[in-house]
């Protein structure tokens, strides 16, 4: 495996790059999904056998990660709160014409409360398996850590 782009920030080559872009636009996607409430379709991101852990608690298989997640997110629409995941310095490592890749990410979570301003909730690294399956991303193993406890 290669990184997708060398340790100085600069672009390893094309391919690469459109890696990189792909990956980037997964998460946007992917974020978004969840954050919409929509939280069978972010499900759906993971692979049938998909692992989503955090903080050492660990969701197996996509059906259910979409029950938790839905449980989730309907808790904090009935509090009224949205949430947002904004991620950022995103590294990809892996082959860019392979079907499975190395992401990692810091991932910020904001809540707003209905009427009121926006706070940090979290401040996190997301770590993932991604493969490249019917031409798609999906998240195979997810693992979450919290600054400041893991």
């Amino acid at each position: 495996m290669t990184d997708a782009f060398a340790g100085t920030g600069a672009v390893a080559d094309a391919a690469g790059t459109a890696l990189y872009q792909q990956v980037q636009h997964f998460y946007a996607q992917q974020m978004q999904l969840l954050d919409d409430g929509h939280a069978e379709e972010w499900a759906r991101t993971f692979t049938d056998d998909g692992v989503f852990e955090v903080g050492g608690e660990a969701v197996r298989g996509a059906a259910d990660i979409a029950v938790a997640a839905r449980r989730t997110t309907d808790k904090f629409a009935a509090d009224g709160i949205q949430r947002r995941h904004w991620t950022g310095m995103l590294t990809v490592s892996g082959t860019a014409g392979g079907d499975e890749v190395t992401a990692r990410c810091y991932a910020v979570v904001l809540e707003t409360p209905a009427g009121g301003d926006p706070v940090v909730r979290r401040s996190t690294v997301c770590a993932d398996t991604l493969v490249r399956t019917g031409g798609r991303w999906q998240v195979r193993h997810r693992r979450v850590t919290r600054d400041g406890l893991d």
